[in-house]
């Protein structure tokens, strides 16, 4: 019996200090305005954290796009930029006073080209650089001519819409030309067609059709001719 009651007794002494000191610690806090108390006890709340939550958090999504960050989203043309080579023919052609007929016709034959887009005008139309390659059969012999022309193509390519239209004016240097006659002219063109980007990866197709006309600059002959064509376009 006395082991029973001294056990008890020292219970009663261990577990009274301990609500005591709980109850000192209750007190301690009454004197404490509850606003310290909460901003102690949990995280930062209101427009001050979500201030400083977008600081942070701006600041290092600009660093990810300053780097380069895979996340950042790209309008499609598909891409910034694209390259596009065609080939095909001339459909029907007229010259006048080239080589020693003063009227010739259907002496167009292969077309091949490469044009790059260079930039645009935002919801507006496209700016491109086109090299064609033409080869034309004539009574005399045979000529062949490179061109150079900036084209202004409707609608830019980042709308998406398939059909297109436009025309670009520029310098043709024959390679190869007939006796007596001017080996650089005036070119000009007259286009439209159809597009498909990213059919197969960034590969896409177009079909287009058209006059291709020059005037010799060192000469009195000239050449109208309409083509048909067939390519692909890359974009990146």
């Amino acid at each position: 019996m006395f082991s029973i009651g001294k056990t008890a007794l020292l219970f009663v002494a261990l577990t009274i200090p301990s609500q005591n000191a709980h109850s000192e610690s209750t007190q301690g806090h009454e004197d404490v305005p509850k606003s310290e108390v909460a901003s102690s006890t949990s995280h930062e709340v209101g427009r001050k954290a979500a201030t400083k939550y977008m600081g942070t958090h701006g600041k290092k999504a600009g660093n990810e796009k300053a780097n380069g960050h895979p996340n950042r989203s790209v309008a499609s043309t598909g891409g910034q930029h694209y390259l596009a080579l065609h080939a095909g023919g001339y459909l029907s052609d007229t010259a006048y006073k080239w080589g020693e007929s003063d009227s010739v016709s259907n002496i167009g034959k292969a077309n091949l080209g490469v044009t790059y887009r260079v930039g645009e005008w935002v919801n507006s139309m496209d700016l491109s650089f086109r090299v064609d390659f033409s080869t034309f059969k004539l009574a005399e012999g045979s000529a062949s001519k490179l061109s150079f022309l900036p084209v202004v193509t409707f609608p830019d390519a980042s709308s998406r819409f398939p059909l297109y239209f436009g025309g670009g004016l520029g310098a043709g240097v024959f390679v190869s030309q007939v006796a007596q006659e001017s080996s650089i002219s005036f070119d000009y063109q007259l286009i439209a067609g159809a597009r498909f980007f990213d059919v197969i990866g960034s590969t896409g197709f177009f079909v287009e059709g058209g006059l291709k006309n020059h005037l010799f600059l060192l000469s009195d002959g000239q050449f109208n001719g309409t083509f048909a064509a067939v390519g692909t376009v890359f974009s990146f």
